[in-house]
């Protein structure tokens, strides 16, 4: 059996015990023989403590897989087969920065969407840019998967700007299954929901447990307050059950920002007064993880792991590594670039839905035009993500301030100038692209 090496970059973040025990439990069906942990020198404590955990874990399990930790991305790039990326350039003080400055102006605070998203995209869209360039010289074969938010636009910009092949993850369509599953009391691989949508942006129209259309059933369920998705980072506020009904459809639970704004954005400012925005909940979280990391004794990933926004991600990463290397045709939901899913966005736009993947990568199922109901709302959005790819790739102002403007979570051109003026000021060392 052919042996895998398989990079992580961001290799100290907390999420990386997720990684390795979806690769342990994979082992037999995905032979990762090199496992190389990476990061940069501000992360290298971080990398020192996860690696520890990464390679007790393996030691553990008993498995022929050596695990690597290194600074030198180079090293680390050669002749791999697989590169996931789970990188938050600016750290967590970075978010903290992107959630707090709209919020001045009464608008959404948040990681990916709306303004928060647009300035994460800054920041990280030209490194990851970077290491496909150095993908093209030291592993021109390697498959690039990418987690590292805003998931859609970068890929979208991967899928514009690099030849590497790469697709795009995220938790939030198996969090949705599972939640389906957990409403019916079966199991996960027992649940088909058809997504459509942009990354955090996805509702489903069609869900099946055991091959039987139960579509309508899980919508009156979500009406009285039954089986909805709720991602642990995403406040704790339902949707009118008219509303429900009338849109007859499952929405991930990111639909809040843009369904009941005002009462998100209230919430965020209470957050603010007493406990710190989510970014600084997730700094306390952080900070008691590695804690539990250091333990010498801890051989597992532990339980308190699934405190994090985007726990049990490994389950969709490993499962597209595995699904590609082993040609299983799996379906699974990926961004990747529409190709006629739908004929109401763009063949070259990135969307989110399910796609067939196998070893030349994700296919995805057409499922033809958007609902009335959320076809705008999508449409302005994927307008919003090109704008700001453009931004990230060409540091130009203007386009930066048009992105930020055409966000419908922002409700003023004057307030778009605002935000931008104080990411701009806020983000100077990791900006390269823009002349400040």
């Amino acid at each position: 059996m052919e042996r895998l090496k398989v990079v992580t970059l961001g290799g100290g973040s907390g999420y990386t015990p997720e990684l390795i025990d979806g690769f342990i439990r994979r082992y037999q069906e995905l032979p990762v023989s090199e496992y190389w942990l990476v990061d940069i020198d501000a992360g290298k404590e971080k990398l020192e403590i996860v690696g520890a955990l990464a390679q007790r874990m393996v030691k553990k399990a008993g498995i022929d897989m050596t695990v690597y930790l290194t600074t030198d991305l180079d090293k680390a790039l050669a002749g791999a087969d697989f590169v996931t990326t789970q990188i938050r350039v600016g750290q967590l003080a970075a978010r903290i920065q992107d959630e707090k400055i709209p919020l001045r102006y009464g608008v959404l605070g948040q990681e990916t969407t709306g303004p928060g998203g647009f300035m994460k995209a800054q920041r990280t869209i030209p490194v990851l840019l970077d290491l496909c360039r150095k993908m093209e010289q030291l592993c021109p074969d390697a498959w690039l998967i990418n987690f590292t938010n805003p998931a859609g636009m970068v890929t979208e910009a991967l899928s514009r700007h690099s030849a590497i092949k790469s697709l795009g993850i995220c938790s939030g369509a198996n969090s949705m299954m599972r939640d389906i599953a957990t409403a019916y009391g079966v199991e996960r691989e027992d649940v088909y929901a058809r997504v459509m949508g942009l990354n955090h942006l996805i509702f489903a129209d069609r869900i099946a447990v055991k091959g039987q259309d139960l579509t309508d059933d899980f919508i009156e369920k979500l009406a009285q307050g039954v089986g909805g998705n709720q991602l642990k980072n995403i406040p704790d506020i339902g949707l009118p059950a008219q509303f429900i009904r009338a849109l007859k459809l499952y929405p991930l639970s990111y639909l809040k920002y843009f369904y009941l704004s005002r009462e998100v954005v209230e919430h965020e400012l209470q957050a603010l007064e007493h406990g710190g925005t989510r970014g600084e909940q997730s700094l306390v979280i952080e900070k008691s993880l590695f804690e539990l990391y250091r333990d010498p004794n801890l051989c597992e990933k532990p339980a308190a792991l699934s405190a994090r926004g985007g726990a049990l991600y490994s389950d969709t990463a490993c499962s597209i590594i595995s699904s590609i290397y082993n040609n299983k045709r799996e379906i699974h939901v990926v961004n990747v670039p529409n190709q006629g899913a739908t004929p109401d966005l763009a063949d070259t736009s990135v969307i989110e839905t399910n796609a067939v993947i196998d070893a030349h990568g994700a296919h995805p199922l057409a499922y033809g035009r958007l609902p009335a109901a959320i076809k705008g709302l999508i449409q302005s959005v994927k307008a919003f993500e090109e704008l700001t790819v453009e931004a990230a790739m060409t540091g130009d102002k203007s386009t930066a301030l048009l992105a930020l403007a055409s966000h419908p979570l922002v409700p003023s051109v004057a307030v778009a100038e605002h935000i931008l003026s104080d990411y701009l000021a806020a983000n100077r060392d990791y900006l390269p692209q823009y002349t400040l």
